[in-house]
């Protein structure tokens, strides 16, 4: 069953843009975790949480064009031409920084731009992975293409640290907008196949992305799961650099250090996505992400040193991407090819929407109590809405049974 896993590598156009993007992911955890030590020495945790969250506020307000995007335009140069955005929004971050100009509000500005970029081309990497893979091997390419972000997780900080001694903050800030341009030569050389042109007004495509979601048994399932999640749960992912310099009193060792815990768990779970689902179905997978990651939060809360908090969030990480991973496994399977821009609508909506408003919020309420305090909050939130769903609507995730099939419900259980 392990095997299945890395099925998907087997397929020549899945591995280059899968090797792309983890190049380019590599230099993006080097900026990030270049910037989150900066601005966590400099500022408070509600500048990291705006910093943070500037990035992702485009995906609900761009989402649904890029969605549609997606299903109208080749995806291929739609792909290439955001990561050449990319690269120039990086540039200009890595001279801000260079020549001493950069401020928290210049870079949420920045952050927000490349957001902005992020919005538009995502919807399209997203739709482009099941015409690279056969539909059996959809789930594992999806695990591992989180895999490969969470890779970047794991050897950006390490980059970036070994760059930042050698040359200082601008050289991994450099090296990141030269990465963006593994994704073009990937995209370009792989064998993407030009969809029939699907020309719905935006408008149009919200309205077709809201329908699927409300009449998709499965997806209006996996919905609520997925709002309470990324609301609650994911800010701790803005907030690390805060844990590691103002609660621990750590040095960037201590940054890269939680990042990377975080990353092992994410890779660990998206590298293990299509033998789990494959045995135990994408519900079960879904359902004990979000049960072990209540006690994972708690206890990197609680935590009394950062080699404890780092176990836990190696714990955490996993249990988050189990989650995100689950979830797109969901919608995608249940979308045909030619709306799949379209059907990732409400999922990027979410994301894009949810973790920008959970990551400021906990950021101010930090602020004003502790970290600590609000980490252990979300974990006990978490395991509350966990708990009202399994009393008041314990057959709340049937529908998302239907996707795996006899087989493997009958194996699960």
């Amino acid at each position: 069953m392990a095997l299945k896993s890395f099925a998907p590598f087997r397929h020549r156009g899945y591995l280059l843009v899968w090797s792309g993007a983890l190049i380019s992911n590599i230099g993006t955890w080097m900026e990030t975790t270049a910037l989150s030590y900066y601005v966590a020495n400099t500022s408070s945790a509600a500048a990291s949480g705006l910093v943070a969250a500037a990035g992702f506020v485009p995906t609900a307000l761009l989402g649904p064009l890029g969605g549609a995007w997606a299903d109208r335009f080749d995806r291929r140069k739609v792909i290439a031409l955001a990561n050449a955005a990319f690269a120039v929004v990086a540039a200009t971050v890595a001279t801000l920084v260079a020549t001493g100009h950069a401020t928290p509000a210049r870079l949420a500005v920045l952050s927000l731009l490349g957001g902005c970029m992020s919005a538009m081309s995502w919807p399209s990497f997203q739709a482009v992975l099941p015409d690279l893979v056969p539909p059996e091997d959809l789930v594992a390419a999806i695990g591992l293409a989180s895999t490969q972000w969470n890779l970047g997780r794991i050897l950006g900080p390490s980059a970036a640290a070994i760059a930042i001694a050698i040359g200082g903050v601008p050289s991994a800030l450099w090296v990141n907008a030269a990465s963006f341009l593994a994704v073009i030569a990937a995209v370009m050389l792989a064998p993407i196949p030009v969809r029939p042109s699907v020309r719905r007004k935006v408008r149009v495509a919200i309205g077709d992305a809201v329908s699927f979601a409300r009449t998709t048994p499965a997806v209006r399932a996996m919905v609520p799961i997925m709002v309470v999640v990324v609301l609650v749960a994911s800010p701790f992912l803005g907030l690390v650099a805060q844990m590691a310099t103002n609660v621990f009193g750590a040095n960037q060792a201590g940054t890269s250090l939680l990042v990377t815990a975080q990353g092992i768990g994410a890779v660990a779970a998206g590298a293990s996505m299509g033998s789990l689902s494959g045995r135990f179905g994408v519900r079960r997978v879904l359902v004990m992400s979000v049960l072990v990651m209540v006690p994972a939060l708690i206890a990197y809360g609680a935590a009394p040193t950062i080699g404890v908090a780092a176990v836990a969030l190696v714990v955490a990480g996993g249990c988050y991407m189990g989650t995100l991973s689950s979830c797109t496994s969901i919608t995608q399977r249940s979308a045909s090819a030619e709306q799949r821009g379209r059907a990732m609508i409400v999922n990027n909506f979410i994301l894009g929407a949810a973790y920008p408003i959970g990551v400021l919020l906990q950021g101010v309420v930090a602020d004003h109590t502790s970290l600590r305090f609000v980490t252990i909050g979300s974990g006990v939130v978490l395991g509350v809405c966990a708990g009202a769903v399994a009393l008041l609507r314990p057959r709340h995730t049937d529908p998302i049974a239907v996707l795996d099939g006899p087989a493997t419900i009958a194996a699960a259980g």
